[in-house]
C-alpha cells in the first residue's frame, strides 16, 4: 500500500529552524551516466556512473530570513542543512539534505497581491528515512 503524506501536517527546517509561509518544496537527484560503447558495434557494453548531484526549490509566502541571510554570508559560512519532516497520521518520512547553499532567489508579486519567493539550492546528499 503506498504512503500518502501530507502537506498540511508537514514540516520543513533550516537549520533547525521552522520554515513559516512554506508554500512547497521541491527537489531531484541527478546521476551522472556514460554509456560505454562496443567497438565496433551500435549497441552498449555497460553504463559507468559518476557524481550525484541534488538540487531542489523551496518556495514560502513572503520571503525567508534565515535564508536571505545565507544569501549575504560568506561562502564558507553559508552552508545549511535542511530537515523536511513530511507526516501523515503516525507515518512519516524524514528527508535530510546536507551541506546545502543557496543558488539564487526569485521574488515575484502574485495577482491576489501576496509576495512569494522561491530559493534555489544545491546539497552535497540527501538522506531519505
Amino acid at each position: 500500500m503506498p504512503l500518502i503524506l501530507s502537506a498540511s501536517s508537514s514540516q520543513v527546517k533550516i537549520d533547525g529552524k521552522t520554515i513559516e509561509g512554506l508554500q512547497s518544496i521541491e527537489y531531484r537527484v541527478i546521476r551522472e551516466r556514460r554509456d560505454i560503447d562496443a567497438i565496433g558495434s551500435s549497441e552498449r557494453i555497460g553504463v559507468d556512473y559518476g557524481a550525484t548531484r541534488v538540487e531542489g526549490r523551496i518556495t514560502v509566502i513572503s520571503v525567508c530570513p534565515e535564508l536571505d541571510e545565507k544569501l549575504s554570508k560568506p561562502i564558507e559560512e553559508a552552508s545549511f542543512q535542511i530537515v523536511a519532516e513530511l507526516k501523515r497520521g503516525q507515518a512519516i518520512r524524514t528527508v535530510t539534505f546536507d551541506e546545502c547553499y543557496l543558488e539564487n532567489k526569485e521574488v515575484s508579486l502574485e495577482a491576489n497581491g501576496v509576495l512569494v519567493t522561491t530559493y534555489t539550492f544545491t546539497a552535497t546528499r540527501v538522506r531519505e528515512e
